[in-house]
């Protein structure tokens, strides 16, 4: 890396932009990781630093919904076991995988989840209408199963666990608006407020990353400097973020997770596709 005053300033001040992107929504690292490489950096050096400098970041971002979480302790620990599990796979894949066999994907995931979050609403009327339709259908025989009915309710099931590993499948391997993904599987699945879910983002992010992080740190030499001022700035950003994003409207943080993940999705298909 180039050290200068400008380098410096622009790492910071990109880790700063990027804790607060990763807060209200994700994706962050489609800024940060320009930077690095820009600033001398190999990419797959930029990778690893800029994976370990924005873990702080995550955890500070949920710290500031830390009143959104009250309540939520047991999913939150279920849900973090979860990804700990995936992004484990994810990171030892980056490891012995090559990277084309899963970067082909990535770009139409992404795609995929902002578009359900932008869907979100709609799907959740079309899906709340048809459990009306089983309830009345089939209310005897749900009546003897409340506790897994209410086990999908809170906690979501096996399909949202099963999401919810593959998401940190892919935070371990790449990243890239992983939180996305989990708003999109979160908001389809779970009868709750977005505000409480991207608290939860936030949590399941930052364990994902946190993985990453130590992985690479044991096994691949690190640029500290970066490193440790993207850890700054993204402690910085994490606050901003969980302040801005805390008093959005619903549909107004749902727009920037719309809109934030469509642009993601365009540059992955630029990078991967084209």
């Amino acid at each position: 890396m180039t050290v200068s005053a400008l380098t410096v300033a622009l790492v910071l001040t990109s880790g700063v932009l990027a804790g607060i992107i990763n807060t209200i929504v994700g994706s962050g690292t489609l800024l940060t990781f320009p930077v690095l490489v820009a600033s001398g950096l190999p990419p797959v050096l930029a990778n690893m630093s800029n994976t370990v400098g924005l873990v702080a970041g995550n955890f500070s971002g949920a710290y500031g919904y830390r009143h959104e979480l009250r309540g939520q302790l047991h999913r939150i620990t279920l849900f973090g076991i979860v990804s700990l599990l995936g992004a484990i796979v994810g990171a030892v894949g980056l490891v012995i995988l090559p990277a084309s066999a899963f970067n082909a994907a990535v770009p139409a995931l992404v795609l995929i989840a902002s578009l359900l979050v932008m869907a979100q609403p709609w799907l959740k009327k079309r899906l709340s209408r048809s459990a009306g339709t089983v309830d009345r259908c089939e209310g005897e025989t749900r009546n003897g199963e409340q506790g897994r009915w209410r086990t999908v309710a809170t906690e979501g099931g096996p399909l949202l666990w099963t999401g919810i590993f593959a998401a940190g499948v892919y935070g371990g391997y790449f990243g890239a608006a992983a939180g996305v993904v989990l708003l999109a599987l979160f908001g389809l699945l779970l009868n709750e407020n977005i505000q409480r879910l991207n608290g939860i983002k936030n949590i399941c992010i930052g364990v994902i990353n946190a993985v990453a992080a130590i992985l690479f740190i044991l096994i691949a030499p690190i640029a500290w400097l970066p490193a440790l001022l993207l850890m700054a700035g993204s402690l910085l950003g994490g606050q901003i973020g969980a302040r801005v994003a805390r008093r959005m409207p619903p549909a107004v943080l749902r727009a920037c997770v719309v809109a934030i993940g469509l642009t993601a999705a365009t540059v992955l298909i630029v990078r991967y596709w084209l």
